[in-house]
């Protein structure tokens, strides 16, 4: 059976932060949520178009609660603030979707001079989930959603002696990198909230060929050469619409059945309804390892859940 927007449950009093929201599959994702009764955080970089975003989404569901706060994953001060401006509004989230990211990127740093696609796709998202943590530690049932690409079987586990492949960069190992680091974060992160006993879980998905921003902002940039250029010309003649590229986001944060440490995905690959993938190379333990060790050395930001839930146990949501 398909797995559609009309499958996705009530979200009344929920809080759901999504970053990228105001574009691509992210605005998407927020549109539908909003649609369903959150109270969707829309986490974005570009502030003005952030704001269009916004608009839309209260044209297309007229009441939906819908707030703007200014994140870019390539500056720890500015996913610090950003963190810190959430939970004082929003003591309990009940969804975090890590979905920004970039694609195949010329070599650069980000503001803490991290390798621009690590530092964004992987270290910022690591960052705001470690400072939400408590948040979303304390709410029943909650959930971490980090979006990955089909590009994590070109990935390799994170080198701790060059994370940011000074030695020999490339475009596209660096994106695979970053989005097998993706798919490691939510699995290892999952095993600790079981390993807690927390109701929490963690999962990835990756949203198949869809027809979004990250293709031509790709070629614009001129990270991804001639392979850039055909994935563009691609999606635009193939790509599934951004409001189906959402659906295994949505399934991955919102299904009642959805399982921790799963991923999902397209059925076909590339397209058709969200459905559990299978995890290609599952024997991540040492990867998962390196992961939090190349994190926590970077950021500067340990994520562990047990602390955490240990802090937080008097606080915790019904």
């Amino acid at each position: 059976m398909s797995w559609s927007l009309a499958d996705v449950p009530d979200q009344s009093g929920r809080v759901a932060v999504v970053t990228g929201a105001n574009g691509g599959i992210g605005l998407a994702t927020a549109m539908a949520l909003a649609g369903k009764g959150a109270h969707v955080v829309m986490a974005a970089r570009n502030e003005a178009k952030a704001v269009v975003a916004r608009d839309r989404i209260s044209a297309t569901h007229p009441g939906a609660l819908v707030e703007i706060v200014p994140l870019d994953l390539g500056s720890l001060a500015s996913v610090e603030h950003a963190a810190e401006q959430i939970l004082a509004a929003h003591p309990g989230i009940d969804l975090l979707v890590n979905n920004a990211g970039v694609m195949a990127m010329p070599q650069g740093r980000t503001i803490d001079g991290f390798e621009t696609q690590l530092g964004i796709n992987h270290l910022g998202h690591w960052a705001l989930t470690a400072r939400l943590l408590p948040a979303l530690v304390r709410t029943r049932d909650a959930r971490v959603v980090t979006v990955t690409s089909g590009a994590q079987h070109t990935g390799r586990p994170l080198d701790p002696g060059d994370p940011f492949l000074l030695r020999d960069y490339d475009p596209w190992r660096a994106y695979g990198n970053s989005k097998l680091a993706n798919r490691h974060f939510a699995q290892g992160l999952d095993r600790q909230f079981q390993e807690t006993g927390l109701s929490v879980r963690a999962l990835t998905t990756h949203p198949g060929l869809t027809n979004s921003d990250i293709q031509s902002t790709t070629v614009t940039a001129g990270g991804g050469g001639g392979l850039g250029r055909f994935f563009l010309a691609l999606t635009r003649r193939i790509g599934m619409d951004t409001e189906r590229g959402a659906l295994s986001p949505l399934r991955a944060a919102t299904d009642p059945r959805a399982v921790g440490g799963a991923l999902y995905g397209p059925r076909w690959g590339m397209a058709g309804a969200p459905v559990r993938r299978r995890l290609i190379r599952p024997g991540a333990d040492r990867a998962i390892r390196l992961l939090w060790q190349v994190s926590w050395q970077l950021t500067g930001l340990d994520i562990d859940v047990a602390k955490v839930a240990a802090r937080t146990a008097s606080t915790r949501r019904p």
